[in-house]
């Protein structure tokens, strides 16, 4: 993998395995500084043992257990992140679950709110923390993780759903406040991805998430899913010069055609595709349902 991240430093939230920590194993290929974090101290150790392995001598790779949606977690951990980094280029907000599964009234309350807790208000704490950082130095990348709640209903896993529609919201709506500064701010859809969620999925069972999303679920299994390396690489592009001025998208590692948008910068600018909009009748042809 080419350097193209050398000189630049990042944190990545939930990456002590699955996707953030394939997102922390590129950029440390790509040249990076890399801060991972997860609430599991004893999986953080031996994602940064493995990490460290791969690193150049030069490079640093800091780890600190954190619960992201805890507000002095999150305020200690971007400030030793700097202090160890000696700066911060890139947020990578990756921590997420699923949440409780079940229909909506009988879901434990408690869990919902926790899904809630942290798949938002844990990376919009990340975010209230690096900005000012990313405002001194007139240049910052935001990497959000969504998921396919935000574009679609998951019925019986109604919080997950939520949260990714809600924290691609903010992702565009966060890329507008800070525009003219230097920091673009977008979201991943990276696919179905084989983790520990899907096991998660599967353990619930049919009468949990419901038949048809666990007979999917099933055959995303057999199949071996969207290899995580694709919405790494694309974490790997949005952290790195090749994007800057791309901001406010969501944008789906195995499907579109990102590595070419630098090219359309102005027509990506001008326009609100690859964000989340409300659909009208006459976007579907119908005549009657609007003006």
């Amino acid at each position: 993998m080419q350097r193209v991240l050398e000189g630049r430093t990042a944190i990545v939230t939930g990456a002590s395995q699955g996707l953030g920590f394939e997102i922390a194993r590129k950029y440390i290929q790509a040249g990076a500084d890399v801060m991972i974090c997860a609430r599991d101290g004893a999986a953080l150790r031996k994602a940064r043992a493995q990490l460290l392995s791969l690193a150049a001598p030069s490079q640093k790779i800091a780890a600190r257990p954190t619960d992201v949606s805890s507000v002095s977690d999150v305020n200690d951990l971007v400030a030793e992140a700097v202090n160890v980094l000696g700066a911060c280029h890139v947020l990578v907000n990756n921590a997420g679950i699923y949440g409780p599964k079940g229909e909506i009234e009988n879901v434990d309350w408690a869990a919902w709110v926790k899904a809630m807790e942290i798949n938002v208000f844990g990376s919009v704490l990340m975010c209230r923390a690096v900005i000012p950082h990313f405002k001194k130095q007139g240049y910052g990348k935001v990497v959000q993780l969504s998921g396919g709640g935000a574009t679609s209903p998951l019925p019986r896993i109604s919080a997950y759903a939520v949260s990714k529609a809600a924290i691609v919201r903010f992702a565009e709506t966060l890329a507008e406040e800070v525009r003219g500064t230097g920091i673009d701010v977008n979201a991943i859809a990276p696919g179905a991805l084989n983790t520990r969620m899907l096991d998660e999925i599967l353990q619930a069972g049919p009468d949990k998430v419901g038949k048809k999303f666990y007979e999917r679920s099933v055959k995303q299994k057999e199949s071996g899913g969207a290899p995580l390396d694709r919405g790494a690489e694309l974490a790997v592009f949005l952290a790195s010069a090749a994007s800057d001025g791309i901001t406010g998208k969501l944008i789906s590692a195995v499907w579109d055609n990102w590595m070419e948008w630098p090219e359309h910068l102005a027509d990506l600018s001008a326009t609100d595709a690859y964000t989340l909009r409300r659909i009208t009748g006459r976007d579907r042809g119908f005549d009657w349902g609007d003006k």
